[in-house]
């Protein structure tokens, strides 16, 4: 093929990917909202709940709401229609390549995918959730001064308003009536026909109010850290193939490796604390021993056979 027949080729490859990308973006901007939204936002409010927080997020800005939905759905539509987008790319990179190259291609590319979701669904499913209930707990767990604590003594007479716990929104609530829904564990009132959430926060010194923005932020560097994170054994592979890296170097300076994976993780981890730190430690010291094992000589080939 001339330079020109190339071009042409990433051209249509290029219109091709973008167009499936396109697609998937308008189902995500249409199911964002009901979906996506939730999705991203359930540890957070699952560890509010967990810490007696009202669950609910904040918005600094009047555009910040729609601003993080339209990144949202951006970014879940590429991670949606990467596999096609990958596959358009192979179509147009396979033709220059030689036999051999195409079967390491074919072969470890599966693995690289498994290993990024892999990484994902830890910290949505482990890290998040840790991450996020350790520094909440650390939050509300610093006390009031003395002189700004109350008791019942400086209260006036009279007994306390009993606020009705209910399971759900009562079915037909009167106007200006307030229970407390055990479900959403929010505190509602029925207010000019519609029911409105009074916020509330922790008896401390410090309650979290979490802004939108900052937490999706939040959540997608430490999903792109530690998906690709998880493409370590892979790199180790590479250099040990190029011979970049020897392989018997490699295990016998393991405690060294170690100790760098402790300072790679600290510095790549978005929260900086001990959950997300310990969650990205082990991971990428397992990670580095699959890499070795990978790398390994198959038994009885030489030199010749990488």
């Amino acid at each position: 093929m001339t330079v020109g027949e190339h071009l042409e080729e990433l051209r249509s490859r290029m219109i091709w990917a973008l167009g499936g990308f396109a697609i998937v973006l308008v189902v995500c901007l249409v199911f964002s909202q009901q979906y996506v939204f939730p999705a991203f936002c359930a540890p957070l409010l699952h560890a509010l709940r967990a810490n007696d927080i009202n669950p609910q997020l904040v918005t600094n800005d009047v555009s910040e709401g729609f601003m993080v939905y339209i990144r949202i759905s951006l970014i879940t539509a590429a991670a949606l229609a990467a596999p096609w987008i990958l596959y358009q790319l192979w179509l147009f990179v396979a033709a220059g390549l030689y036999p051999q190259e195409r079967r390491y291609v074919t072969k470890y590319l599966p693995l690289s995918i498994a290993l990024l979701i892999s990484g994902m669904l830890l910290v949505y499913f482990v890290v998040l959730p840790l991450t996020l209930d350790f520094f909440i707990s650390f939050s509300i767990g610093i006390p009031l001064p003395g002189e700004m604590e109350t008791t019942a003594a400086t209260q006036p007479a009279g007994p306390p308003v009993a606020v009705p716990y209910l399971a759900g929104n009562p079915p037909n609530p009167a106007d200006g009536q307030i229970w407390f829904d055990t479900t959403q564990q929010r505190l509602k009132v029925f207010l000019v026909g519609k029911v409105r959430v009074i916020r509330f926060g922790a008896d401390e010194l410090v309650s979290p109010e979490i802004s939108l923005d900052n937490y999706m932020s939040l959540v997608v560097a430490m999903l792109l850290s530690f998906g690709l994170s998880f493409q370590l054994p892979l790199v180790v592979l590479a250099l040990v193939r190029l011979g970049i890296l020897d392989l018997e170097m490699l295990k016998s300076s393991r405690r060294y490796v170690y100790f760098i994976m402790v300072i790679v993780a600290a510095i790549i981890t978005p929260g900086q604390d001990i959950p997300s730190l310990v969650g990205l430690t082990v991971p990428l010291c397992l990670l580095f021993e699959l890499g070795v094992w990978l790398a390994r000589e198959p038994k009885g080939a030489g030199a010749g056979a990488v």
